[in-house]
């Protein structure tokens, strides 16, 4: 396994959202401050149940904890908005709700990363990165 990738949002969301499909209660991903950062805004909102940074060589691994055994997953749908080919942009009075305030939006502003409806009450825009329900 190669511990580079090209898009490390798009491979972290990837692995979260193979992991619920199938069931699993937990995820290994190489770690970066980013990610690191992607996973607390979740786990802070209650899309997972907790996470740990497993120091390791040549690189750290970051242990997401989706659901605890027995439960289910609270993450319906779980996807990456800005890409490397385009990246969306917003200000803060076009930030978008998802379902109808049930999902929310990860938005890396100037202030860091934050859900949309933070990004909101600060007046803070930036680039849009997830969206989850």
């Amino acid at each position: 396994m190669s511990l580079q990738s090209t898009d490390q949002i798009a491979d972290l969301i990837t692995r979260i959202r193979n992991a619920v499909l199938v069931g699993k209660n937990e995820i290994l991903v190489p770690t970066s401050k980013l990610k690191r950062g992607i996973v607390e805004v979740l786990a802070k909102n209650g899309y997972v149940s907790t996470f740990e940074v497993v120091e390791g060589t040549p690189r750290g691994m970051l242990r997401v904890v989706i659901n605890e055994v027995g439960n289910n997953a609270k993450i319906n749908e779980i996807t990456k908005v800005s890409k490397p080919g385009r990246r969306v942009y917003s200000s803060a009075d076009d930030i978008p709700t998802i379902k109808s305030g049930r999902g929310m939006v990860i938005v890396s502003t100037s202030k860091g990363l934050m859900t949309g409806r933070e990004a909101k009450k600060n007046r803070l825009g930036g680039e849009i990165l997830v969206k989850v329900w």
